[in-house]
């Protein structure tokens, strides 16, 4: 009896030895398969990222997403290049297209989709795009980027004709041909825009959804006339981007797909008042 009793209980440390060790190991596995992931934006969008990154979906993916806030994109990509950031969430496809074509120190790649954020033309003094008069200044945003959008957009309401070739695939206005009213262009900064509502000497301002939502401004309550999805806006669609290196990181792309996760589309619907509808898109998707 006193041998079995010896023998139970060699086996139960042994097996208590393994276990301890099954334990030790499986919790250092698990450790070491949480990858942290420094994650850049700026404006409203930090604010998604730093729900995202209290999701149990983001958890459960193993990534530990550390969310950085920055105030302008130009430092962002540059961030994002040098390895500062692994990863970056606030710009248009078309703005990397044209940071890519003037970046010397390395270029970014698209992860994936996230939203298009319709962009506005805002008047405090007319209703419609019709009712703006022959001279009037329209206010348009100085960014390359937003500028060739706002005068796609202005084409769209049947303000102007754009004639030739975009260069980088960005319109200027030196593309501007037909001006069926005559208008006067006034290029400001993004951060301008909504002040200008109030100078009566600018009938109207095109001002992009992050500009907007900071200036507690709607874009489908509040602008006169918007963008919608559709091939002309496919430009405007916004993404997830990485130094170009490092495109292939599993960690990297899993990121898009807890952007879409149900628990991030409802808090995202909510808080921004449906202002940025969804769009998940690969990344192959602009290079058709």
């Amino acid at each position: 009896m006193k041998k079995t009793w010896k023998w139970i209980i060699g086996i139960a440390v042994v097996l208590g030895i393994v276990g301890l060790g099954w334990n030790q190991f499986g919790g250092q596995a698990g450790r070491s398969s949480v990858k942290t992931v420094t994650l850049g934006s700026y404006g409203p969008d930090t604010q998604v990222w730093e729900y995202i990154a209290k999701l149990p979906e983001t958890k459960k993916a193993g990534i530990n997403l550390q969310v950085r806030d920055f105030s302008d994109g130009v430092s962002l990509n540059k961030a994002t290049i040098q390895g500062q950031v692994d990863v970056n969430a606030f710009q248009m496809a078309s703005y990397l297209q044209y940071f890519n074509e003037h970046s010397s120190k390395g270029q970014l790649a698209i992860l994936g989709t996230t939203y298009l954020e319709p962009m506005g033309i805002y008047s405090r003094q007319y209703k419609t795009v019709k009712d703006i008069p022959n001279g009037a200044t329209v206010a348009i945003s100085n960014n390359p980027a937003n500028t060739s959008r706002s005068l796609k957009l202005l084409q769209s309401a049947g303000l102007i004709n754009l004639k030739g070739q975009p260069k980088a695939g960005l319109y200027s206005l030196q593309n501007v041909g037909e001006n069926r009213k005559d208008l006067k262009f006034q290029a400001v900064d993004d951060h301008t825009g909504p002040r200008l509502l109030q100078d009566k000497n600018v009938a109207a301002v095109l001002i992009g959804n992050t500009m907007a939502l900071q200036s507690h401004l709607n874009v489908k309550r509040d602008a006169i006339y918007h963008e919608h999805l559709s091939q002309a806006t496919k430009g405007n669609i916004n993404v997830i981007a990485s130094n170009a290196t490092k495109k292939n990181d599993p960690a990297y792309k899993k990121l898009v797909k807890l952007y879409h996760s149900k628990a991030a589309q409802e808090y995202i619907q909510k808080k921004f008042a449906g202002t940025k509808i969804d769009v998940d898109k690969p990344a192959s998707y602009f290079k058709n």
